[in-house]
């Protein structure tokens, strides 16, 4: 191994440990990486920037621009609202509710599918009183496999397309991840219309405004006024009071925490207690007693006379602002005229003030705002609202044209009249300029993070290529591959991509482990589109944890899941797309 090998995988080794390590964000951890990288020599100084030049920025950045112009159209929505009434059984909600996010996938970027059906599923677990863990988690799990039946689904067949166009002059097109793609999806499909049944039946979530989130984790606190009456009495008359269905956890009189008190505790004028308990029970007691909301005598701003104070429950998305701050902290009343009412996370108890709760990812918050305003200061947040609501975005011609847009991107593309960059960032422009989606949309909806790390590792992957890395590891692996027939070799890939997937980030992984799997073919004499195939497809198929892909983090909270729910479902689906996998790329991508 040379010095500049071993530079490079320390470099790529420090980077996998810090991404599972989560202290620093993966854009950050991939642009330290590329300093590092420049630094020590293995990138030259004027290559250093080129990744942000590359054909997938663009085509990422473009993506995701055009897939939330189709979630604001609301056009989707409205259709599967017709037809919700008709859905009487579980097994058929879970069915058409995976179904579609599976088909959206695969001609929008995964995240967004899954973001405009959260809202579907919501109103029809309401309305079937069905929980709705039973459709989150195999709708997220579907958004993953409909990204990988087109190009354009998911960020890893847009980088080994790149990857083969490097290496054989030519890249994969629109539809040739389709034949092994759809084959995976249909089979995954079947297999959540029945295994949805394996998941954990006392996982409970946000249905909806007025639904239980968990009686355990929700948690809100309030203030006793003087004229309160429960000012001088004890937490056991305000239990009572409740009807049990509230629980004290904390005092907190003059900045001192009393926690877990007694029964016999005297409540005081101006303590703040904090409550434990389904909303309806809480709203309750707080009427009943006279008591009032930390934060309500904050009254959110109003413009005129006919604005409504209101609020709404919402799901922290994966880039929100908020992740890994308080109320406090970011000022979110000062900042955003909201105020937090709530906070629930599944498996957790909370000790801290509401204000001061450090909020993460799929955390279900209740916030309170102008009506008028609560949508877009939802959107510029990074959270998800899971009340039901109604889009109206203009007349049907203008809802309609998103879809037209994206629609005539894919056919230039299949035809090969335009390259997939060139059709969809001018599917992007147009949407713009059509007034689908406002600028400052656009740009709030493209996942910046996502395009600096890419941009950042474009050049750290070649290094690894370029210093002879990726032969190096090729040759270790295809020591192991001659022990095993061809299908094993390929089963050996895609089982490597996705075990690393977790860890590293699918892009990420795809970025490192593509090159390999190329140069692996050749050692071996096959042709390297099988193996390019298999990376594609380990990386984007993520099931076994909620932190490897956003769309797994997205319905965490809400479905109210834990960390070790995901490997019930995930583990035999995984098996299923290796199974029904391997097979397929050897049909339509031979080895020889």
């Amino acid at each position: 191994m040379t010095y500049p090998q071993i530079l490079a995988f320390a470099i790529v080794a420090g980077m996998m440990a810090l991404f599972v390590w989560g202290r620093f964000r993966y854009d950050v951890v991939a642009a330290a990486s590329l300093l590092i990288s420049v630094l020590v020599g293995i990138v030259p100084a004027d290559k250093a920037f080129t990744g942000f030049s590359d054909d997938i920025v663009i085509i990422v950045a473009s993506a995701l621009l055009v897939s939330a112009a189709v979630a604001k159209s609301g056009v989707l929505e409205a259709g599967l609202n017709r037809i919700a009434p008709y859905l009487r059984t579980t097994q058929i909600q879970v069915v058409v509710l995976v179904g579609v996010v599976t088909l959206l996938s695969a001609f929008v970027k995964n995240i967004g599918a899954l973001a405009m059906m959260i809202p579907v599923a919501f109103q029809i677990a309401r309305r079937t009183n069905t929980p709705p863990s039973s459709f989150l988690m195999p709708m997220a799990f579907g958004s993953l496999l409909g990204g990988i039946v087109t190009l354009v689904g998911t960020s890893p067949n847009i980088i080994v397309s790149r990857v083969r166009g490097e290496l054989l002059g030519e890249p994969f097109h629109m539809f040739d991840f389709t034949p092994v793609g759809a084959g995976i999806a249909i089979a995954g499909v079947i297999f959540l219309a029945f295994g949805y049944r394996l998941l954990p039946k006392g996982r409970k979530g946000a249905v909806s405004l007025d639904a239980a989130l968990n009686i355990t984790d929700y948690m809100t606190e309030a203030r006793v006024p003087p004229e309160s009456d429960i000012a001088g009495q004890t937490v056991a008359d305000l239990r009572r009071m409740a009807n049990g269905a509230v629980k004290v956890s904390a005092i907190i009189r003059n900045e001192t925490r009393v926690s877990s008190p007694l029964p016999d505790a005297a409540i005081r004028e101006h303590d703040v207690l904090i409550l434990e308990g389904e909303p309806d029970a809480l709203e309750s007691v707080v009427a009943r007693a006279g008591l009032k909301l930390s934060h309500e005598h904050r009254r959110p701003e109003t413009d005129e006379a006919t604005d409504e104070i209101g609020v709404i429950e919402a799901v922290i998305g994966p880039n929100s602002i908020l992740t890994g701050t308080s109320a406090e902290q970011i000022a979110l009343y000062e900042r955003f005229q909201v105020n937090l009412l709530a906070v629930s996370r599944s498996g957790m108890r909370f000790k801290e003030r509401l204000r001061s709760i450090a909020l993460q990812p799929g955390d279900v918050v209740v916030l309170q705002g102008n009506l008028k305003r609560l949508p877009e200061t939802l959107k510029e947040l990074g959270c998800l609202p899971l009340a039901a609501r109604e889009i109206r975005l203009g007349n049907a011609r203008r809802s309609l044209l998103p879809i037209a847009i994206l629609a005539g991107a894919m056919v230039l593309v299949a035809f090969n009249l335009l390259p997939v960059a060139i059709a969809f960032f001018g599917a992007a422009v147009l949407l713009v300029l059509f007034g689908s989606i406002t600028l400052r949309e656009a740009y709030e909806n493209i996942e910046w993070p996502i395009i600096v790390m890419l941009g950042a590792l474009i050049p750290v992957s070649e290094a690894i290529r370029t210093t002879g890395g990726t032969d190096l590891i090729a040759t270790w692996l295809s020591s192991i591959a001659h022990m095993l027939p061809p299908t094993g070799a390929l089963v050996l890939i895609m089982v490597t991509a996705m075990a690393v997937t977790p860890f590293l980030n699918n892009a990420a992984t795809v970025l490192v482990m593509a090159p390999i799997a190329a140069s692996f073919a050749t050692q071996l004499g096959f042709r390297p589109d099988a193996f390019l195939m298999a990376v594609a497809i380990g990386a984007a198929c993520d099931f076994l944890t909620p932190i490897g892909h956003q769309c797994n983090t997205l319905v965490m909270g809400p479905g109210g899941y834990r960390f070790g729910d995901y490997w019930r479902l995930g583990l035999p689906l995984s098996i299923i797309v290796v199974a029904v996998g391997v097979p397929l790329i050897m049909v339509f991508w031979p080895l020889r």
